[in-house]
């Protein structure tokens, strides 16, 4: 029975590494330390700049209208947009039309910018979709993550940087 649990144990090890590395390699190539400069008018007219968003914790979070994946966490990214600060940039997908017909189409109303040509995707870092970075009062990321994230998760990590 020891032995048994002791190879579990390292299974389990090697799993947690093993998701650990896949984190690794997927974040590669996003930004790290002091946030990038990150502004733009939303999709209802509004001016968005992280600068003036010091002082609290800011998710930001880099998802297209063609990813399924972004579509299964939309849920969770809308609610979280009712208890703390959250930034969408839809990533090269279309005009600003066929992004409000996509938000309308699944109910959806968080804060969007439009991203056509993948700029600011460009300065992130951002490579795929969804990535998601948790941005602390100081303007500093703490956490990035690239592909599904729980609401449980994110909750987490914006808890943690307050």
């Amino acid at each position: 029975m020891k032995r048994r649990l002791l190879g579990w144990a390292f299974e389990l090890f090697l799993l947690f590494g093993a998701l650990y590395l896949l984190h690794l390699w997927q974040t590669r190539d996003t930004v790290t330390g002091e946030a990038p400069m990150l502004s733009g008018r939303t999709l209802n007219g509004e001016v968005l700049a992280l600068e003036s968003l010091r002082g609290r914790p800011v998710l930001v979070y880099f998802w297209a209208t063609w990813c399924p994946i972004c579509e299964l966490e939309s849920g969770t990214i809308d609610s979280l947009a009712e208890d703390y600060t959250v930034i969408t940039i839809a990533m090269q997908s279309g005009h600003k039309t066929a992004i409000q017909a996509y938000l309308d189409e699944n109910a959806l109303s968080f804060p969007v910018i439009s991203d056509p040509q993948g700029l600011l995707a460009s300065r992130w870092g951002v490579a795929g979709v969804p990535t998601t970075f948790i941005i602390d009062a100081g303007g500093v990321i703490r956490f990035t993550e690239v592909g599904y994230t729980t609401s449980l998760g994110l909750r987490t990590r914006l808890w943690w940087v307050q």
